[in-house]
């Protein structure tokens, strides 16, 4: 009777470390997975504000050459990351498309503009930096005016930022939960076996000595969570 008695307290230790190993595992398994969620909305994000088209619309009086210079002048620009320049006759292809009809044809003229497309670096694409160029630019006696989507800019920028802190908060939460389970285990360790440090207490054994196997315990149980983690990552 005995004999079962002592099992019984055994058999129950190691279904707690083993529960408490896979709760680790699958909680660090959801951490990696928003750190994977995080690293792809911030490729996300910057592959959208990389994206953001200001066109810059030229004085109809201007020649390609002095076009094709003022380009080059541009890119020259530490907030500009590449450029694309836009002639009349391009810009009138690419509306008839949209269109679906030769809008030229009907009007007996080509009324579009030259246009240098302007694509920002990451870093320079909110509201503030984009003013700045924007006042810089406007000041060119060749350039008629700039056109770009400002609500759109303010809207990437704000979702981005929201998505950022959800995803952190959950980041955070499950690494308190993580925490939470590892400390939990070493607690239902000392609990099922409080007896036997008793016993160790009674003989003189220190705090240290008795503390000692049951951190281990913690941190291996939470080294082999974090491994079963990132094999499942590996693999998902």
């Amino acid at each position: 009777m005995s004999v079962l008695e002592e099992g019984s307290p055994r058999k129950k230790t190691k279904s707690v470390y083993i529960s408490t190993v896979i709760s680790i595992a699958l909680v660090l398994l959801m951490i990696g997975l928003l750190g994977l969620i995080l690293v792809n909305a911030k490729n996300l994000s910057k592959y959208v504000k990389e994206n953001i088209v200001l066109n810059i619309i030229v004085n109809d009086n201007i020649n390609e050459g002095d076009i094709l210079t003022l380009q080059k002048d541009i890119e020259k620009d530490t907030y500009i990351l590449r450029t694309e320049y836009i002639s009349k006759d391009l810009a009138a292809k690419n509306l008839k498309e949209d269109l679906g009809e030769d809008f030229v044809e009907y009007l007996g003229k080509n009324p579009l503009l030259p246009s240098i497309d302007i694509y920002l670096k990451e870093q320079y694409a909110n509201s503030d930096s984009i003013h700045t160029f924007i006042q810089n630019i406007s000041k060119n006696s060749k350039v008629k005016e700039v056109v770009y989507q400002e609500s759109l800019i303010d809207m990437v920028n704000q979702n981005i930022r929201n998505i950022s802190m959800v995803v952190l908060a959950f980041a955070l939460i499950l690494l308190v939960i993580a925490i939470a389970l590892i400390n939990n285990t070493i607690r239902l360790s000392i609990y099922s076996q409080r007896f036997l440090i008793k016993s160790m207490q009674l003989i003189g054994a220190t705090k240290n000595f008795i503390r000692k196997p049951y951190i281990l315990y913690g941190i291996v149980h939470g080294l082999i969570g974090a491994l079963i983690a990132i094999l499942l990552l590996i693999f998902t």
